[in-house]
Parts: structure tokens; C-alpha cells; sequence
């Protein structure tokens, strides 16, 4: 995985594909590469992927796809060229994760799961948005499966990323987690919400803190990044200084919400007993924590 400006490392990140760009607006040469037999297609099982014993993503061959399948050019590597496929009129994933995929992702290399992140984003957008959302129309992609096109209008539509900020307050050495009901049994993590127009990431920040659990805060600083194809956002951690240590717990958004000290952290990361539960290590609130920990998040 690629550090974000050398404090940390995320999940989803440092992918090993060249997305190539100049090829997606050469439809000749797109068509040339899905006639190659070296060109390799993603493996998906139900939108989940196909994990090999070695951490590794399966790839097949163009040839396994279904029949009628749009094709998204993910990049190449060493010359070859990787895809994933689209089956038109296909319901898009499920919203939620399932604990077969938590357990894929566990298993997943880094930069494999970057490739598998930005394929699962694409195909969940593609899934969603078949129609043009200024006539109505049928839409039809172009741009190797990254964008699609009206027919009708001739509006072009863009997979969108959704930007959201996740982040601790901290306090007197201490760090403000919390836990919302759907977690895992005695789970927290970071706070989180997304940001709104018209909104700055640290106005993002503050605003999410107050509203859930009513901790004011400044001096916000930004600290990493990652992608989370769940659908498809951009996760960006902060690190921000609370004025006090006063809870004012938003139960709508929270169903818990605490003060933990960095031997806290440590305890929870390193999965030992009576500590509370830590976020999966490719989730960003597990990368933050830790570095907020180790006195690495700058």
C-alpha cells in the first residue's frame, strides 16, 4: 500500500494496474485488446471477489464473460490488459458488506484490493445509473467503461465519488470514538459523515463531531486518505482538538460514544481482551487510530 504524504498507510490503495487513460478514448484499441486472448477479465463471485491462496485477485479471460456484457478497462499490466464486466440490467450490489466479503478483504493483498476497489465501484455505478439523469434516456458507455453517454440528449455522465470525512477529537491524550448499533458487538470506531455542498472538509468535521457527539472542535488536520468501494467515497481522516470532553450523544447517529487513551488504542489494535472492538486493518478508522496511537499522524 502507498503511504499518503508519508504518514500513513490505507486500504484500498497503492494499486498496481496503469489505468491508462489515453486508451479510453481509443475505442479501436480498446476492441483490439478485448479481441486478445492475453487480456485478462476480474472474477467475481456476486460482486465479491475471487481470492486466490496467495492473496491475489482470479482473473479469466474475455471470453468467460456473459453474454452481452459491457467491458470497463481497469489497466495494464506488463503490456497485458485487465477488465471487469458489466451485465446490463444487472441489480447493483447490496448496500451492505457481507462476512464472506469482510473475510475476502482480510485475505486480499494491498494493491489487489486497490484493483478490486476501483472494479466494484464501477460496476455498482454502472448498475445504478442506466438511464440519463436529464432525459430519462437509455444510456450507452464509452470512455472503456468509464462514463456513459445519452443517445438522446447527449449528456455524459462520470462514476462520481462520494467525499467523507472520518475522524477523531482529541482531548488531554485522550481520543473520542463511537459505535453505531449496526457495529459488530463491542465494535467502535472513528466518527464519520459526508461532507455537504458548500462545505470545506474541516467545516465537515467540526459539523460531524457536534452533531453526534456534540464536541466542539478546531485546529482540524488532515491526515490520509482511501478509497471505500462501498458504493464508491473517498474516505479522508482528520485529526481534530476538542474544547472539552463534554458528550452529547446524538442517538440517532450513535448508539455509544467514549474517551480512550493511546494504551486503550494499542490494547484494542493489538486484539487483546476486555478491549473494545477495533475497525478491519483495511479500514482507514483502523490506520488512523493506529497512528494516532503511535504518535505518527503528524
Amino acid at each position: 500500500m502507498v503511504s499518503s504524504v508519508g504518514v500513513i498507510e490505507t486500504g484500498f490503495t497503492g494499486g498496481l494496474l496503469d489505468r491508462a487513460d489515453a486508451l479510453r478514448q481509443d475505442p479501436a484499441a480498446i476492441a483490439a485488446l478485448l479481441a486478445d486472448p492475453a487480456s485478462r477479465l476480474l472474477r467475481l463471485d456476486a460482486f465479491e471477489p475471487i481470492v486466490e491462496d496467495d492473496g491475489t485477485l482470479a482473473w479469466g479471460t474475455i471470453a468467460d464473460a456473459p453474454d452481452g456484457a459491457e467491458f470497463v478497462l481497469l489497466g495494464l499490466a506488463e503490456g497485458c490488459a485487465h477488465f471487469a464486466a458489466v451485465t446490463p440490467g444487472e441489480a447493483p450490489p447490496p448496500p451492505y458488506r457481507s462476512p464472506t466479503l469482510f473475510a475476502l478483504l482480510d485475505r486480499l493483498q494491498g494493491g489487489e484490493a486497490a484493483t478490486f476497489a476501483a472494479a466494484r465501484a464501477l460496476i455498482d455505478w454502472h448498475a445504478r445509473h442506466p438511464f440519463c439523469a436529464r432525459c430519462g434516456h437509455q444510456t450507452a458507455p464509452f470512455r472503456a467503461g468509464w462514463g456513459r453517454r445519452c443517445p438522446n440528449c447527449k449528456a455524459e455522465h462520470f462514476p462520481r465519488v462520494d467525499p467523507v470525512v472520518i475522524m477523531i477529537a482529541e482531548h488531554d491524550g485522550r481520543a473520542l470514538i463511537g459505535r453505531q448499533a449496526a457495529f459488530p458487538v463491542g465494535r467502535y470506531s472513528a466518527l464519520a459523515g459526508f461532507l455537504e455542498p458548500g462545505e470545506s472538509i474541516e467545516e465537515a468535521v467540526a459539523r460531524e463531531i457536534f452533531e453526534e457527539a456534540g464536541v466542539r472542535v478546531c485546529a482540524v488536520r488532515y491526515v490520509a486518505s482511501q478509497p471505500w468501494p462501498f458504493p464508491s467515497q473517498l474516505m479522508i481522516a482528520c485529526i481534530a482538538e476538542a474544547e472539552d470532553d463534554a458528550i452529547t450523544l446524538d442517538t440517532n447517529e450513535l448508539e455509544d460514544a467514549r474517551w480512550v487513551t493511546r494504551d486503550e488504542v494499542r490494547a484494542a489494535l493489538a486484539g487483546e481482551a476486555g478491549a473494545f472492538g477495533a475497525p478491519p486493518p483495511y479500514a482507514i478508522a483502523h490506520s488512523l487510530l493506529r497512528a494516532w496511537a503511535d504518535g505518527t499522524a503528524g
